[in-house]
């Protein structure tokens, strides 16, 4: 018997839980990602692309089996719909992770240093709203256990409003990480660009975070 299957034995929901503590594993491996873009260590940019291909595979494996064996309706309160949206949003974030490695190695890129600490800011902002996201989702067997109780419910309510005032701080940061890169964009030519589209994708991890919150909200209010 496979693990996802021996976790599905006993509820549905916990491999669920497993695959968002995978997704938000490839969202850390992006704060190495980036030190390693700061010291232009070209090596080191492959070993962390490596490493967030492996982890994001195996969420992929986790996701893959959540999908081939999730009931169509379980609990009477959690339907496969609802599992299989939020399931999509945690994705999201690990497959964001494997796009910023995979741009990060090909163009051999290194962060000029007028952005170094910008980025860093930004995705220690996003590391952190993906792991109050996956605190959230921790809290969904509970929520299934007391039949949405209404306090229970209260408790999980004020972890998503967490999720939502990180993600707002998130598009602050971003937003002081564009405006330092439209400052020297003349000295990066074409390369600004990428530099824009990898702190598009760096803060989209912390929105699909936020969606995956918003989403178990729907659900609680169901």
């Amino acid at each position: 018997m496979s693990l996802i299957s021996s976790l599905f034995g006993r509820s549905p929901i916990r491999p669920v839980q497993q695959h968002m503590k995978a997704a938000v594993a490839c969202a850390r491996e992006v704060l190495p990602l980036v030190e390693a873009m700061a010291a232009g260590d070209a090596a080191a940019i492959a070993e962390r692309r490596a490493e967030i291909s492996r982890l994001e595979h195996a969420a992929d494996e986790i996701k893959n089996e959540i999908r081939s064996n999730l009931p169509r309706r379980f609990f009477m309160a959690v339907s496969r719909r609802d599992m299989l949206e939020i399931l999509d949003h945690q994705d999201s974030i690990a497959d964001r992770a494997q796009d910023i490695a995979d741009l990060a190695e090909i163009r051999s890129m290194t962060i000029p240093e007028p952005m170094r600490e910008p980025m860093r800011d930004l995705v220690r902002r996003v590391i952190a709203t993906c792991e109050h996201a996956e605190r959230v989702i921790d809290r969904l067997d509970e929520l299934v256990e007391t039949g949405f109780g209404d306090r229970e419910v209260a408790r999980v309510e004020e972890m998503i409003n967490a999720v939502n005032r990180e993600e707002s701080e998130t598009d602050a940061v971003a937003e002081r990480c564009l405006r330092t890169l439209f400052e020297i964009e003349d000295e990066l030519g074409l390369s600004t660009l990428f530099w824009y589209r990898i702190i598009q994708w760096i803060a989209e991890m912390a929105d699909y975070a936020e969606r995956v919150g918003n989403r178990l909200r729907l659900l609680t209010a169901d």
